[in-house]
């Protein structure tokens, strides 16, 4: 364990085994550090929140509520994860974006830009999702991705899944936004058919392999 003085881990956090925590990293709650995880720059982790394996989160990237960042995994710039969602293997989250709810990023996928990343979402490779914006009539990211469900889609101001985010694009009362959601939306079904079907393995009833060691 590791833990320069320039960093704050409060008294209710865990940072063990050969775990960093520097810069002005602040980890607080009941987070948990450990196995050689470095935390640094200005990153937070915090609530019930787990860094491990050798797993980095660094520059301003939060990781909070029961998040998991493990393998060697990279969470950085403003990026945040969030929820209970996971990000492991080789996997990088960064610029401003977000992880949360269930969602499960893993393999070498690469998670950054603006995208949005939620409900059960299961990244393994960079084109298991996409963004389009700015786009509609708050100039937003639309974000679309394989998930347990279906296809998983974010905007900001709506999550769920294509075919409900559909009803709510043939409701909008402007044509020139329903056009560039429509054309949006031919685009995610192209990409989607690409995408692998869920396995078993993928299933929320069934724990990845580093949720199981978790539970032992």
């Amino acid at each position: 364990m590791n833990i320069e003085l320039t960093a704050t881990v409060e008294s209710t956090a865990w940072v063990y085994d050969s775990a960093w925590v520097g810069g002005s990293a602040w980890v607080g709650g009941s987070a948990w550090v450990y196995d050689s995880a470095w935390v640094g720059g200005s990153a937070w982790v915090g609530d019930s929140a787990w860094v491990y394996g050798s797993a980095q989160v660094y520059d301003s990237a939060w990781v909070y509520d029961s998040a998991r960042v493990g393998g060697s995994a990279w969470v950085g710039d403003s990026a945040r994860v969030y929820g209970s969602a996971r990000v492991g293997d080789s996997a990088w989250v960064y610029d401003s974006a977000r992880v949360y709810g269930s969602a499960r990023v893993g393999g070498s996928a690469q998670v950054y830009g603006s995208a949005r990343v939620g409900l059960n979402a299961r990244i393994k490779k960079t084109a298991d999702y996409i963004t389009f914006g700015p786009i509609g009539s708050r100039n937003s990211t639309l974000t679309a991705w394989r998930d347990v469900g279906g296809i998983g889609v974010d905007t900001g101001c709506f999550t769920g899944l294509l075919h409900e985010f559909e009803k709510r694009v043939a409701a909008h009362p402007d044509k020139a936004c329903r056009d560039e959601y429509a054309a949006a939306i031919a685009l995610i079904r192209l990409r989607a058919a690409a995408w692998e079907p869920i396995t078993d393995d993928e299933r929320p009833d069934k724990p990845t392999v580093a949720e199981s060691q978790e539970e032992a």
